[in-house]
C-alpha cells in the first residue's frame, strides 16, 4: 500500500475519533474543532510516510500539538477583545445560571479542571479515548513507565480533589463500610 493510500484509510477510520478528541477539549469553542482537525490530517498528509501501523495514538499526539496552538491563538484572540472593550460582559449581556444548573456529575468535572493541565490531559486520554498506557505512551511521547506513572498520580490527584470537594459523599461511604464490618 502506498503512503497516499495509508493516509486515506487513516483518515476514513480515525476522522470521527480524533474530531471527538478535539471537540471535547475545546469545549464551548466548537467553531474551532474543524478548524484543528483539518490542521491534525493536514500534518498527517505532510508526514503520511511517518504513519505509523496503529496511526490512532500518533493522530492524537499531532492533535494535542495543534490544539496547543489553537488555544494560544485563543488566548491572544480574547486578549485583544478584552482590549477592544468588545466583551459580552461589557456590554451588560450576562448568562445566569439557574438553580437546576449544575448537571450530574459536574463535581466530578470540577475536580478534574482543578488539576494542572498534563494531569488532566492523561486521565482524559484514558478515560474520553479509552486508551491503554503504551498508547497514552505514543500520544504523550514518553516511554511506557512514564505514561503508567503519569496515569496512576494523576489518578491519586483527582481522587484527593474529588474528595475534598465531596467530603460528605466519601464520609456516606466510609459509613457504610463501618457498618457492613461492625
Amino acid at each position: 500500500m502506498s503512503n497516499d493510500e495509508i493516509f486515506a484509510a487513516a483518515y476514513r477510520e480515525h476522522y470521527w475519533a480524533v474530531s471527538r478528541y478535539v471537540a471535547r477539549r475545546l469545549d464551548g469553542r466548537t467553531s474551532e474543532v474543524e478548524e484543528v482537525v483539518a490542521e491534525v490530517f493536514t500534518v498527517a498528509w505532510r508526514r503520511r510516510g511517518d504513519l505509523p501501523d496503529a496511526p490512532l495514538p500518533w493522530l492524537y499526539g499531532v492533535a494535542r500539538n495543534c490544539l496547543a496552538n489553537a488555544v494560544r491563538g485563543y488566548g491572544r484572540r480574547r486578549r485583544l477583545v478584552d482590549r477592544l472593550g468588545n466583551d459580552d460582559a461589557a456590554h451588560g449581556r450576562h448568562i445566569a445560571a439557574g438553580p437546576d444548573a449544575e448537571r450530574p456529575g459536574a463535581w466530578v468535572h470540577d475536580a478534574l479542571a482543578r488539576l494542572s493541565p498534563a494531569d488532566q490531559e492523561v486521565l482524559r486520554l484514558a478515560a474520553w479515548e479509552e486508551l491503554g498506557v503504551e498508547e497514552i505512551a505514543v500520544v504523550l511521547g514518553c516511554g511506557r513507565r512514564a505514561a503508567s506513572m503519569r496515569l496512576h498520580r494523576a489518578r491519586h490527584r483527582l481522587k484527593a480533589e474529588i474528595d475534598r470537594l465531596r467530603p460528605a459523599l466519601t464520609t456516606g461511604t466510609t459509613a457504610t463500610k463501618e457498618q457492613h464490618h461492625g
